[in-house]
Protein backbone atom coordinates (compact mmCIF):
# COMPACT_ATOMS: atom_id res chain seq x y z
CA UNK A 1 0.00 0.00 0.00
CA UNK A 2 2.81 2.40 0.82
CA UNK A 3 4.23 2.06 -2.70
CA UNK A 4 0.94 3.26 -4.20
CA UNK A 5 0.88 6.25 -1.88
CA UNK A 6 4.51 7.17 -2.46
CA UNK A 7 4.17 6.73 -6.22
CA UNK A 8 1.12 9.00 -6.28
CA UNK A 9 2.82 11.66 -4.16
CA UNK A 10 5.90 11.53 -6.38
CA UNK A 11 3.72 11.89 -9.49
CA UNK A 12 1.84 14.85 -8.01
CA UNK A 13 5.08 16.50 -6.93
CA UNK A 14 6.83 15.96 -10.27
CA UNK A 15 3.76 17.08 -12.23
CA UNK A 16 4.10 20.43 -10.48
CA UNK A 17 7.88 20.53 -10.88
CA UNK A 18 8.29 20.52 -7.12
CA UNK A 19 11.33 19.14 -5.32
CA UNK A 20 11.15 17.20 -2.07
CA UNK A 21 12.78 20.19 -0.40
CA UNK A 22 10.05 22.51 -1.68
CA UNK A 23 7.31 20.10 -0.58
CA UNK A 24 8.95 20.01 2.83
CA UNK A 25 8.76 23.79 3.10
CA UNK A 26 5.20 24.03 1.79
CA UNK A 27 3.94 21.38 4.22
CA UNK A 28 6.03 22.63 7.15
CA UNK A 29 7.44 19.11 7.50
CA UNK A 30 11.10 18.22 7.79
CA UNK A 31 12.86 16.94 4.71
CA UNK A 32 13.50 13.69 6.60
CA UNK A 33 9.74 13.26 6.98
CA UNK A 34 9.20 13.80 3.26
CA UNK A 35 11.84 11.19 2.43
CA UNK A 36 9.31 8.41 3.04
CA UNK A 37 8.69 8.90 -0.67
CA UNK A 38 12.04 7.28 -1.42
CA UNK A 39 11.59 4.51 1.11
CA UNK A 40 14.10 5.97 3.55
CA UNK A 41 11.44 6.52 6.17
CA UNK A 42 8.44 4.27 5.50
CA UNK A 43 4.89 4.61 6.76
CA UNK A 44 3.92 8.28 6.77
CA UNK A 45 1.35 9.32 9.35
CA UNK A 46 -2.17 10.38 8.42
CA UNK A 47 -1.31 13.92 9.54
CA UNK A 48 1.66 13.96 7.17
CA UNK A 49 -0.52 12.77 4.30
CA UNK A 50 -3.16 15.41 5.11
CA UNK A 51 -0.55 18.18 4.94
CA UNK A 52 0.68 16.88 1.59
CA UNK A 53 -2.81 16.60 0.10
CA UNK A 54 -3.54 20.15 1.20
CA UNK A 55 -0.58 21.43 -0.83
CA UNK A 56 -1.71 19.48 -3.89
CA UNK A 57 -5.40 20.27 -3.38
CA UNK A 58 -6.07 16.55 -3.45
CA UNK A 59 -7.86 14.12 -1.15
CA UNK A 60 -6.50 11.23 0.86
CA UNK A 61 -8.45 8.96 -1.48
CA UNK A 62 -6.43 10.32 -4.41
CA UNK A 63 -3.26 9.02 -2.80
CA UNK A 64 -4.63 5.47 -2.64
CA UNK A 65 -5.76 5.24 -6.27
CA UNK A 66 -3.90 2.82 -8.50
Amino acid sequence: MTNIITDNIRKLRQKRGMSQNRLSKETNLTLNTIKFETGEKPNPTVETLKKITKVFKASLVDLFKE
